[in-house]
């Protein structure tokens, strides 16, 4: 310590003044000069506290007579000319008298003076002795507590070098502790951040606001091939004058309660997707929106890029098997990305079929039923990823470090796989993520499994029912024809709905719309066993009425079915149409000159319910007249009424001389509502004048 006002070399830097420190106005120590014959020539403040004399009292003063009990007089009076004789210092503990009366420890050290002139003189210093026994006991527990504590702990000075560490950061910092001091934070831990470190030591120093429980993660000579984790605390250090002397540290290394904290939320999280999961996929019977959804639940919690590829086989409703030598045949459904790149260009196209070689590893995960990880990616497993050289290259492009492909099983077959890639995610895929990979493609693979057979049984309902349609309505005398027909959305199954129009002699034409109550490939094959006795009736020239009394003992014989119907006869000679109901929707008729209208028809029951008369009408039906027939399906929605829908549709046919093709597609584009999903049949005809 220097003297205040004196500048302190530190670093080879030369500081400031600085102020004196504390220690010894904490100890109290006295200061005591006696010439040879023991009196009192020097008596400082501290001693006036210590013993309780003032120096106008003690000066000059035989200090034995003043300060000893009579019988020490004499070992005191031997131990001074020792000191004055020998030159020798002694040290010691020795009772005081107090000037109150009281007999006060006090620890002495005394030696020998000499001044210029030759004289001597005794000097004393004095400090009561519980004092500097407490001050021993403090420096001692704090020295035992340093040594012996789990905590690493550091002290650096104001250029944040070493001063001392303890063996526990020895241990941690992998570097004895001799060789600290002195030293920087950089040159001791290069593996660390340091100017991170530094920075957060200089802001204590600056403002003396401890940093508290700081996590620092990296690794050290201790273990330089592991991450570690810590909780770093620095507090400013200052003596009793104020004076800043440096830093302490306290490291405590937290590695496994942070690894436990990582794992709980890798955990946390891997529930939070597959809750995310159950919520999001399978929302429809849609197969390429269920697979989208899969693909959208992993990215980017659990990849960067996501491809959900089935076996064709299996799209087409086969069995797919393979062998060890065999190719897959594979269909993407979807490809979901985080952020747009090579990675995804390098992805088959939603819709695409390729083929994959046997010694690719989509291939391997589709043949074994089996995860297939490659944690890290090298140059040389590009071209086992890619459905090609030209996307192996994409993909080294992109970045890509990590794959996983998990196989999609549903009823114990292989449906197809789950690819995932990491591309920006620094961390390769471990087997947390597999199982969290695994759950979510057996989650959604049977949601794609009733999506796919659901979708095959759609289509075999849609062609059926397509095949009993007529394609094109025959051209008829006296009427302009066109017809619509829009199967039901992916989300429901096929429908019912039919139109016809049929040639009848005389020049005679029967128009016909119908609809089968139900769905599905039940619903179709009714619909075309109703259409062929139609077709089959229609010729013999039966009134509207009586013919749906035959199509209505047809319905009864087959096994709870019923449907909606309407017949007409247009003849173009009389310009009349003859029309009976059987529970369908009015036709709209739109004429020239006034406004559109819903045929007032007796509505009848349905066919199939039996044992119910029916009515024929007779409507005029003039040249340029138009007469609208539809199903259910183009009008009805959940969140309208019925009576609203129907004046939507009138309001719809404002112009009687617009083309009937344009006219269909308005009323289909602007009527059938994205929320009911049933099918349409829309027939439209428009008389014509005789050749």
């Amino acid at each position: 310590m220097s003297a205040a006002g004196a500048p302190v070399t530190e670093g080879g830097e030369m500081r400031g003044p600085v102020r004196p420190g504390g220690l010894l106005d904490v100890l109290g120590v006295a200061s005591v000069v006696l010439d040879a014959d023991g009196r009192i020539v020097l008596w400082s403040p501290q001693a006036e506290e210590l013993f309780g004399y003032a120096a106008r009292d003690a000066l000059g003063e035989y200090a034995a007579r003043l300060m000893v009990h009579e019988r020490h007089i004499q070992l005191v009076g031997k131990l001074f000319a020792d000191v004055l004789r020998t030159g020798q210092s002694w040290a010691g503990g020795f009772p005081v008298r107090h000037k109150d009366g009281s007999t006060r420890l006090v620890e002495f050290r005394n030696m020998r003076l000499l001044d210029d002139q030759g004289d001597v003189y005794a000097l004393g210093l004095a400090a009561d002795q519980n004092t500097v026994r407490r001050l021993e006991q403090d420096v001692a527990l704090s020295e035992r507590m340093v040594k012996q504590s789990p905590i690493g702990l550091a002290v650096l000075d104001t250029a944040l070098r070493f001063v001392s560490v303890n063996p526990a950061l020895e241990k941690i910092n992998g570097f004895p502790a001799a060789e600290h001091v002195g030293r920087g934070i950089r040159e001791v831990l290069p593996l660390l951040d340091a100017d991170a470190l530094e920075g957060s030591a200089r802001g204590v120093l600056d403002t003396g606001v401890p940093v508290i429980d700081e996590p620092l993660v990296g690794r050290t000579p201790a273990d330089p091939d592991q991450d570690h984790t810590w909780a770093m605390s620095l507090y400013r250090l200052e003596d009793a004058m104020g004076n800043v002397l440096g830093v302490a540290v306290s490291v405590v290394d937290i590695t496994e309660q942070h690894r436990a904290s990582v794992e709980a939320e890798a955990a946390r999280r891997r529930l939070a997707v597959i809750a995310d999961a159950s919520a999001r996929i399978g929302t429809t019977l849609d197969l390429d929106r269920t697979a989208r959804e899969l693909a959208e639940v992993a990215v980017p919690e659990l990849a960067d890029v996501a491809a959900v590829d089935l076996l064709d086989a299996v799209v087409e409703g086969r069995r797919s098997t393979l062998g060890p030598s065999e190719s897959a045949v594979i269909r993407a459904l979807a490809v979901r990305a985080e952020h747009e790149s090579d990675a995804v260009q390098a992805a088959d196209p939603p819709g695409q079929i390729a083929r994959y070689a046997p010694d690719r590893l989509v291939t391997e995960c589709v043949r074994s039923g089996e995860a297939v990880l490659v944690p890290r990616v090298k140059d040389e497993d590009l071209p086992r990823i890619a459905r090609s050289p030209e996307a192996a290259v994409l993909l080294g492009r992109a970045g890509l470090h990590s794959y996983l492909a998990v196989p999609l099983i549903a009823r114990g077959e292989v449906l197809g796989a789950l690819d995932l890639k990491r591309t920006r995610n620094p961390a390769p895929f471990g087997e947390d993520d597999v199982v969290l990979a695994r759950e979510l493609a057996a989650r959604a693979a049977v949601q794609i499994d009733n999506a796919r057979w659901y979708q095959n049984a759609r289509n075999t309902a849609l062609t059926l029912q397509r095949s009993l349609l007529p394609s094109h309505p025959p051209v008829t005398t006296g009427l302009e024809v066109a017809s619509r027909y829009q199967p039901a959305g992916a989300t429901s199954e096929v429908g019912g709905d039919w139109f016809d129009v049929i040639p009848l002699d005389g020049g005679r034409t029967a128009l016909v719309v119908g609809d089968v109550m139900g769905s599905g490939i039940n619903a179709a094959a009714t619909m075309g066993r109703l259409r062929t006795a139609t077709t089959t009736l229609a010729p013999l020239g039966l009134d509207p009425a009586l013919l749906l009394e035959h199509l209505d003992k047809t319905t009864s014989a087959l096994d709870h079915s019923i449907a909606t119907c309407v017949y007409a006869v247009h003849d173009p000679r009389l310009r009349q149409c003859r029309i009976a109901n059987a529970g369908h929707l009015p036709p709209a008729r739109l004429r020239p000159g006034h406004p559109p209208e819903l045929l007032d028809l007796p509505t009848g029951v349905p066919l199939g319910v039996g044992d119910v008369p029916f009515t024929t009408i007779t409507v005029d039906f003039e040249p340029g007249d138009e007469l609208v027939f539809y199903t259910d399906g183009l009008v009805e929605t959940r969140c309208h009424s019925l009576d609203e829908r129907l004046d939507f549709l009138l309001s719809l046919l404002d112009d009687p001389a617009r083309p009937l093709e344009e006219a269909c597609d308005r009323l289909l584009r602007t009527l059938h509502h994205p929320d009911n999903h049933d099918d349409v049949a829309l027939l439209i005809a428009r008389a014509q004048e005789l050749p």
